[in-house]
């Protein structure tokens, strides 16, 4: 079974990322691996210990080649891959060192993408058949947005825009540092014609001036079911329909049978569990 399959991410971005990361954790070297003969070899396995979706094989491997770009890693699953537990995810074989000093890294992000990709795929399989598409949200780790956007695809869901340059989402303080929902829109119009224009509003009033002042989309943000029905009658057509604020899994499915066209979740990167994954040398 396979929740999803997204293209490869970019290779400079994986690079940048694990860069980052692998100096975080060895600093000046490996005290620990230093005791291993430096030109000791072996084998080991990585082992999900329960049911998981898979996310982010670009960067463990990248964790590991940094350190042996040599060293051979065989993927039994793919990344968006469901699995269950005692999977054995990969095999490794190169050099002890390496994979003793890129371990923990490389499990790191294993285990939070696969988080990020589990968590989403629950949400994907509560709106099945329905119109209905999951949306992730800014609400990500510092400097790991694109790998958790990654992730999230993997999962089944959709990215919403990636930052604050792809797409125009006027909030409460845009308005009212704007002057009013208007004087906000059509300005958004003038300096960025190209990208999508979505306002969030918080009750019925405010939805009335954003659908007549024109938008693509309106971000329903913790409307109540009664609410959300007129909200629902107002706008008719008239743009796109984003539902968010605290959308449990149990109100997923309710908000699929009408008709809403997105429902963005904070908590597909926010509200994480890591994976239980292990390394463990063979033999």
């Amino acid at each position: 079974m396979t929740a999803g399959v997204p293209a490869a991410p970019d290779p400079a971005q994986v690079r940048i990322d694990v860069q980052r990361a692998l100096a975080e954790d060895l600093g000046a070297g490996d005290a620990s691996a230093s005791l291993v003969a430096e030109d000791a070899r072996a084998r080991a396995h990585v082992l999900c210990r329960e049911q998981a979706v898979l996310a982010g094989q670009a960067w463990f491997d990248a964790c590991l080649r940094q350190l042996d770009p040599d060293i051979a890693i065989d993927w039994h699953h793919r990344d968006g891959a469901a699995l269950s537990a005692g999977t054995r995810l990969c095999t490794i074989e190169g050099r002890a060192r390496a994979m003793l000093s890129g371990e923990r890294t490389g499990l790191n992000f294993l285990q939070t993408l696969s988080a990020t990709a589990t968590v989403t795929a629950r949400h994907v399989a509560a709106v099945a058949g329905t119109r209905t598409r999951i949306l992730d949200t800014r609400k990500t780790l510092p400097g790991l947005r694109v790998a958790q956007k990654y992730a999230v695809r993997c999962g089944g869901g959709s990215n919403h825009r990636m930052g604050l340059f792809d797409a125009v989402l006027v909030k409460e303080n845009h308005i009212s540092a704007a002057g009013s929902i208007v004087a906000a829109v059509q300005r958004a119009r003038r300096l960025h014609p190209d990208l999508l224009l979505e306002i969030e509003v918080e009750n019925l009033d405010e939805l009335e001036r954003a659908l007549s002042a024109g938008v693509d989309r309106v971000m329903l943000d913790e409307f109540d079911d009664a609410t959300l029905s007129q909200a629902l009658a107002c706008i008719d057509g008239r743009a796109e329909v984003e539902v968010s604020g605290s959308v449990s899994l149990e109100r997923l499915r309710h908000l699929a049978t009408l008709g809403i066209d997105y429902v963005s979740i904070g908590a597909l990167t926010k509200n994480i569990r890591a994976v239980d994954l292990s390394m463990r040398f063979d033999d």
